[in-house]
């Protein structure tokens, strides 16, 4: 397991060198989006959201905002308070055709997602990092400024796309390039404890 601090975009090379059990440090633009936004990305394919997304990361976030003042860290008027990750296995419809299509360098989010995003992973080199639930607001102070939002009265504010400007936004490789996935282990492992426990 190694540490790596990390500047957005990334290129592929970079990608595939991570592997599941990295502690990875974000800083640059990162993306949010959620069941609306990722549903939006497959079935219109936006043109204006691919150079925004190629090389970085779509956040599973619904977060919350609040407005303020228009300033050089807010620049439009939004600030985000509360930044906590949301179940990602309800993008699993839709995020390996997102990975494929825009160039993500991945995902983040919590819970791990399933077996059609890790073969995109390994296809497309990506992985899917793991955000600490429960430090919402601790999440929030890596995000710098709010740089831009896509959508905000269509989709409404949870199902926007906030695109944030980070420093050091802390996440766990948990699902890697190379087919690794922590998530599989840590699930192997507790049905072997459980068998033991009850034959």
């Amino acid at each position: 397991m190694a540490t790596h601090e990390l500047q957005l975009p990334l290129s592929e090379d970079q990608v595939r060198a991570l592997r599941s059990g990295d502690q990875v440090f974000l800083s640059g633009t990162l993306v949010s989006g959620r069941d609306v936004a990722h549903k939006y990305l497959v079935e219109q394919r936006p043109d204006d959201l691919r150079e925004l997304l190629r090389g970085t990361f779509i956040y599973h976030l619904g977060p919350i905002l609040r407005r303020v003042p228009v300033t050089a860290e807010a620049p439009i008027g939004w600030q985000v308070v509360a930044a906590g990750p949301t179940t990602s296995v309800r993008e699993e419809p839709y995020q390996a055709d997102v990975i494929r299509e825009y160039r993500l360098a991945g995902a983040i989010g919590k819970g791990g997602m399933g077996p059609k995003t890790l073969k995109a992973l390994q296809e497309c080199g990506a992985v899917y990092l793991h955000a600490p639930g429960g430090c919402a607001t601790v999440l929030a102070r890596a995000i710098r400024r709010v740089l831009e939002v896509y959508r905000l009265e269509e989709f409404g504010s949870p199902e926007a796309f906030w695109v944030l400007e980070v420093e050091r936004f802390p996440a766990v490789v948990t699902m890697d390039s190379a087919g690794g996935s922590l998530h599989r282990l840590v699930l192997e492992e507790s049905e072997g404890r459980l068998k033991a426990l009850i034959p």
